[in-house]
């Protein structure tokens, strides 16, 4: 049935996916004081340096990903990207009732967009 569709869902699926980071890249520019203080909480080293980092390459990893440029390594780029930031970002063990199921959806949200860049780096070039 979809046989026929599957450049636009292919499409579709990049603009999705890459879309949501270059959205949260952006989101990123304006929370950035919050951020790298959160960050410094954390005891991350660097953590102005690392949020920007962080927001570029989700900005521009996000952008190539929807452009269908260099899609298996935007995806890569970008699955590195939230093995670094769940951990920092859904620590979902340091905290307890509504936080901790907060932080487990956005936990379980990273693995499902980690799969959905899996699945990007298996098309076809």
């Amino acid at each position: 049935m979809f046989a026929n569709f599957e450049i636009e869902i292919l499409f579709a699926a990049r603009l999705l996916v890459g879309g949501a980071f270059v959205f949260a890249g952006l989101r990123n520019i304006q929370n950035a004081d919050f951020l790298t203080q959160l960050m410094t909480t954390r005891g991350v080293p660097q953590a102005r340096l690392t949020l920007w980092l962080g927001i570029v390459v989700q900005i521009v990893a996000g952008g190539l990903v929807v452009a269908g440029i260099w899609t298996a390594f935007a995806a890569g780029c970008l699955i590195l990207f939230l093995l670094v930031a769940t951990p920092m970002f859904d620590n979902f063990w340091d905290h307890q009732g509504p936080e901790r199921a907060a932080r487990i959806n956005g936990f379980v949200a990273n693995v499902a967009l980690t799969g959905g860049f899996l699945s990007l780096m298996a098309q076809p070039l």
